[in-house]
């Protein structure tokens, strides 16, 4: 079935010629300054996703910045909701997910999601 995605849902397809298996497309929200529900819709777009890869016996799963670039969704923010999400998920699912990883493509990006990790690691998270 094709046809658009609604912000903060996920579809899983085959991986056709690509490496792995599947790939699992979401949507993320554009940025309107973070009162129309971004962080919502962000948290639900990698909720989403990770529970299609548990329903489909998936053991890693992999992440680009969702949201934070054409779509303007600030960095700092994206990268703590997103380790959050993936944190809330894992402990509170029973899942065959035994690794997530956030593909990240530039130094900026990298250094925000290093931050949040280690924020969350220091608050015992």
């Amino acid at each position: 079935r094709q046809g658009q995605l609604p912000t903060g849902k996920a579809v899983m397809t085959t991986g056709g010629n690509l490496t792995a298996k599947y790939v699992i497309h979401t949507v993320g929200p554009i940025w309107h300054g973070g009162n129309k529900g971004e962080p919502e819709l962000l948290a639900s777009a990698y909720h989403e996703s990770l529970k299609l890869a548990a329903e489909n016996n998936l053991n890693s799963i992999s992440f680009p910045s969702i949201s934070t670039g054409a779509y303007g969704y600030p960095v700092n923010q994206a990268s703590k909701l997103a380790i959050d999400a993936v944190i809330t998920f894992l402990s509170h699912s029973t899942t065959p997910l035994r690794e997530v990883v956030f593909v990240l493509f530039d130094s900026q990006t990298f250094g925000a999601y290093s931050s949040a990790l280690r924020d969350i690691g220091e608050k015992g998270g």
